[in-house]
């Protein structure tokens, strides 16, 4: 039990951590950051429950105030605006992404890239494009647009995530709580 209450409040800090590099500010306002890299870690290094549960205690301690997003942005304010969708998604695409790795037995690497890819891309992007249309006021294919520069990116973190992942299983494999 506190093996995974210790792992839960290192990952939130990881998140929070990774919302120190700086942000890069596009058009629609939900900014570029390393921080969904660490959504994807939670889940492949966690696994669903333990992952969902860092990322929703970041999320708390976001609304409580806490400047731990990307760019020192915190407070209920960001679940307003047009990365309200990205962050609601979250906790759901650490689930998704711990999930998979959870499930599918096979080869390390090619789990934890496929579960970051369908869990922290392809779920958070149906959170997050829709919240961008509502709160921008645009459609959805408009919002998809907008979205379309972030894809690169995301499949950075996929690979990185995935070498990590791999990583830490052949150096501390009792540490992936998602294969344990």
């Amino acid at each position: 039990m506190e093996k995974n209450i210790t792992y839960i409040a290192l990952f939130a800090a990881l998140i929070a951590a990774l919302g120190l590099i700086p942000k890069i500010d596009l058009i629609s306002g939900v900014p570029i950051t390393a921080q969904s890299l660490g959504i994807m870690l939670c889940g492949t290094v966690l696994g669903s429950k333990r992952g969902a549960l860092a990322v929703l205690l970041f999320l708390a301690l976001v609304a409580i105030g806490l400047p731990l997003l990307s760019g020192g942005r915190g407070g209920y304010g960001v679940f307003l605006g047009p990365s309200a969708g990205f962050l609601i998604g979250f906790p759901i695409a650490a689930f998704v992404t711990g999930w998979i790795v959870e499930t599918w037995r096979g080869n390390l690497f090619v789990s934890a890239f496929a579960a970051a890819f369908l869990g922290g891309v392809v779920v958070l992007y149906a959170f997050g494009i829709p919240g961008m249309a509502t709160v921008l006021g645009k459609t959805l294919p408009e919002a998809t647009l907008l979205a379309t520069p972030y894809l690169a990116g995301d499949l950075i973190k996929c690979a990185l995530a995935a070498l990590i992942t791999r990583a830490i299983a052949q150096m501390r494999p009792g540490a992936l709580l998602s294969r344990a």
